[in-house]
């Protein structure tokens, strides 16, 4: 239906985007954020039309879609707000002191956008990081054009979706070039982006494969740039004693919802359960495999992601000493994901690297370890994670240091009696983790800090007032804060 764009068609896109972008980012922050406001209604426009599209494209419920598009919207009009306040500008400014010896020149920095940035959108969500999602919101709040390669899974959903930015850029009176939309099922069309020479960045959201290859094309260039990818998690959770001695059923069932939300088909899916050997945990491995019994197995994104989840869930429960626990008793459909808790001991974990790797679907193995210094060790073997959660008491959290420590050093989040599915879009969010979760683990893709993966630093030194972007002069005519001096303000200089 879709046609893949020709080298030829995407040199002449980033030239335009090129010239595009020297235009953009002169647009004042409310001038974006406008930009930004009207994506968002025209998004929230396209109605049922848009939902019955990708409820076909990608078998995921009408609600699930409906509350995507909802969060969608609400990301555009809250980096829209970012952006016009102005704080992640990180905008500085020390004063000149002339009769220092030497004479301390006038110094004020700012971030300054990068240029035109790529878009890969993601299979798993169609609309909140995908074509209007939170990588092409940054992108364009910081100032860059953007040109977002449709995912070929639901590519009519990002056209439809394509379409409505279109039509915001027009009303917005925007130089042509400041979006642009191109479909390509094959990896040459994700090379030949990448490895343009006016492409400045990349935002990625998906596997390990296809993010690492994407910051290998970035690193080959003649001048490498910075690949944003975000490249999936086992996510896991650790279970400590008194903690499970009192909460077992509660916990299990928490486990199980989390496991098998969403066809176990989000980035944040916790994949790996960490206990310690005792009744208690012989309990709670009984009660989560009754609740994944009474799981309906649902409709995954497509037909490549079924069979990814049969291969690997078939792989992972064929490795030595790993033993099924449960798996739904509902008769599964062709294209379903059938839910799925495997068990193994920590010895054969730490022995074992496959079991490691991430199994994309409803399926997560328990291990069980003989002690907290096993535990821990399992903590300290393991990748660079999105999330990873400690179910514990304040007294367990206390008397563990050494688990809690080697625990930080591998996530990005760290969630104490809770689950890892359900990521808030706020500031103080951090979507993000070591390698191999991330490729920049210092960045977040969730929240308005988010939009600083797509500027940098660039510091004016001796510059008059009126020659000074409105960001930087004395006056502060945005009325945003600063840092003055060393002191936080939104006073003049």
């Amino acid at each position: 239906m879709f046609k893949d764009s020709t080298p030829a068609e995407i040199d002449t896109m980033l030239n335009q985007a090129w010239k595009a972008f020297h235009e953009y980012r002169k647009y004042s922050l409310k001038q974006r954020a406008d930009f930004m406001r009207t994506i968002a209604i025209e998004l929230e426009n396209t109605g049922d039309a848009l939902i019955q599209i990708a409820m076909r494209e990608t078998h995921l419920p009408e609600a699930r879609l409906r509350g995507e598009r909802a969060r969608t919207i609400f990301q555009l009009n809250s980096y829209a707000q970012a952006c016009e306040r102005g704080d992640w500008l990180e905008a500085k400014i020390d004063t000149a002191i002339p009769d220092k010896t030497p004479p301390k020149p006038d110094l004020r920095k700012m971030l300054i956008p990068l240029g035109p940035v790529i878009v890969f959108g993601a299979s798993n969500f169609p609309f909140a990081y995908s074509t209007a999602g939170g990588d092409t919101a940054c992108a364009l709040a910081a100032g860059c054009p953007v040109i977002v390669k449709a995912h070929p899974a639901h590519p009519e959903t990002s056209e439809t979706v394509a379409r409505a930015i279109l039509a915001a850029a027009d009303k917005c009176k925007l130089p042509n070039g400041v979006f642009t939309h191109v479909h390509g099922a094959s990896f040459e069309t994700g090379k030949a982006l990448v490895m343009h020479p006016l492409t400045k960045a990349v935002g990625f959201t998906g596997s390990y494969t296809g993010g690492k290859q994407l910051f290998d094309w970035a690193n080959e260039r003649t001048v490498p740039i910075p690949v944003f990818a975000e490249m999936g998690s086992i996510n896991p959770i650790f279970l400590l004693p008194e903690r499970l001695q009192v909460a077992s059923a509660e916990m299990a069932a928490q486990c199980a919802g989390s496991v098998t939300l969403g066809a176990g088909q989000f980035c944040t899916n916790p994949g790996l359960i960490i206990g310690i050997e005792s009744e208690a945990l012989q309990t709670f491995i009984h009660d989560l495999g009754k609740a994944i019994q009474q799981i309906a197995p649902a409709a995954m994104l497509h037909p490549g992601i079924v069979r990814s989840y049969k291969e690997k869930k078939g792989a992972a429960l064929l490795e030595e000493g790993v033993h099924l626990v449960a798996e739904s008793e509902t008769p599964v459909k062709e294209d379903e994901g059938l839910p799925t808790i495997a068990t193994a001991t920590g010895k054969i974990f730490l022995q074992n690297p496959a079991l490691h790797q991430e199994v994309f679907g409803p399926y997560s193995i328990v291990i069980r370890c003989q002690d907290i210094h096993e535990m821990i060790e399992v903590a300290k073997h393991l990748e660079g994670q999105l999330t990873a959660t400690l179910m514990a008491t304040e007294q367990e959290i206390k008397e563990n240091e050494s688990l809690v420590e080697a625990v930080k050093n591998i996530c990005g989040r760290f969630i104490l009696n809770g689950v890892p599915t359900g990521v808030e879009v706020c500031l103080s969010m951090h979507h993000g983790g070591p390698f191999p979760a991330t490729t920049d683990s210092r960045f977040t893709s969730v929240g308005a800090d988010g939009i600083k993966r797509f500027a940098r630093p660039l510091a004016f030194q001796n510059w008059s007032d009126a020659l000074l972007p409105n960001e930087l002069k004395n006056g502060n005519p945005l009325d945003i804060y600063r840092t003055l001096n060393d002191k936080l303000t939104k006073d003049p200089c």
